[in-house]
């Protein structure tokens, strides 16, 4: 696996994977982990109350002394406080997503922040360059949780991506083996990020429900759904059957909000609430079998990405 290159250089970090910030999953046991093992791990901000946030920053200080970063939607409810904390706790590297970068990532870059932005479209990566962020996760159709309208699969993403825009590119969505980092990286990304399988890793702070669910899916157990509102790839359970048929029936948006009803992905993701609950997981999540730790899963992606260039190469 390539060691020396630009996302590596960014970012500090001895192996160019990023593990997702994702809600309800993504708290400091999983980021220190991810990062103690070489990769960089970040906490997942969008399911933090600022407090909570704050305290998560000050225990992933003291769990690594390896890089590691936060995850920002940017339609977080307290978006400016969420920016105060990170400028004054001292983070150094912040991932946003779901809104334009362009309002903050200067605001970032002057407090000695890095910053990289997630995107479903090379139209969306050319203006997040004209934005000035440093690097690029441009993330396709198979990945969980919120997803891009545009429905562009990882495959055809990531080159569409690299004829668009010069800076440091990421992959994202779909990748859970080291046969998929090194496909990424023949398309033209220098990292990849990895969402599903840290999700169900030891470490996640998802439920062990949740990840049972998941382990136990086949091929087209999820589907993307609530366009109305914001594409989201959910497990086919009770309510998202619910969804479906009230789709098919042309609801709208405010329809569709009381099917989810309050704090629909903390039910399904953190409570274990698997039937009623929001449960956001990527397609790769079939390929997944067991529930390992952080360790063990970079190992193996390692194992594989080196065994499969070995073969590649005769």
């Amino acid at each position: 696996m390539t060691t020396n290159n630009r996302i590596c250089a960014l970012f500090g970090i001895e192996r160019p994977i990023i593990q997702g910030g994702m809600v309800w999953c993504s708290g400091w046991r999983l980021a220190s982990a991810v990062s103690n093992c070489g990769g960089l791990g970040l906490l997942g901000a969008g399911s933090m109350h600022p407090e909570t946030l704050v305290e998560h920053i000050q225990k992933m200080k003291q769990a690594t002394q390896k890089p590691w970063g936060v995850n920002v939607p940017l339609m977080y409810p307290e978006i400016e406080r969420l920016m105060d904390i990170l400028i004054s706790e001292g983070v150094k590297i912040v991932f946003t997503s779901a809104g334009s970068p362009k309002k903050y990532t200067q605001r970032l870059h002057d407090a000695g922040i890095k910053v990289a932005h997630v995107v479903s479209s090379s139209l969306f990566a050319r203006k997040c360059e004209e934005a000035g962020v440093d690097a690029i996760v441009a993330e396709g159709f198979e990945a969980g949780g919120h997803n891009g309208r545009e429905e562009t699969t990882t495959m055809a993403l990531i080159p569409s991506v690299r004829k668009a825009t010069t800076l440091p590119l990421i992959a994202a969505g779909g990748i859970g083996s080291g046969q998929a980092i090194l496909a990424a990286e023949a398309l033209g990304a220098e990292g990849v990020q990895i969402g599903t399988l840290f999700a169900l890793a030891e470490e996640s702070s998802a439920s062990p429900a949740f990840k049972e669910l998941c382990l136990s899916l086949s091929e087209g157990g999820t589907m993307l759904c609530l366009k109305k509102l914001s594409p989201t790839r959910l497990v086919k359970n009770t309510l998202y059957e619910r969804i479906a048929e009230a789709e098919a029936m042309g609801a709208e948006a405010e329809e569709l909000r009381a099917l989810l009803g309050q704090a629909a992905s903390k039910r399904g993701i953190f409570l274990g609430e698997t039937a009623d609950g929001e449960v956001e997981i990527g397609q790769v999540a079939s390929a997944i079998t067991s529930i390992d730790s952080v360790s063990t899963i970079m190992s193996r992606l390692l194992q594989e990405y080196e065994e499969t260039k070995r073969r590649l190469l005769g």
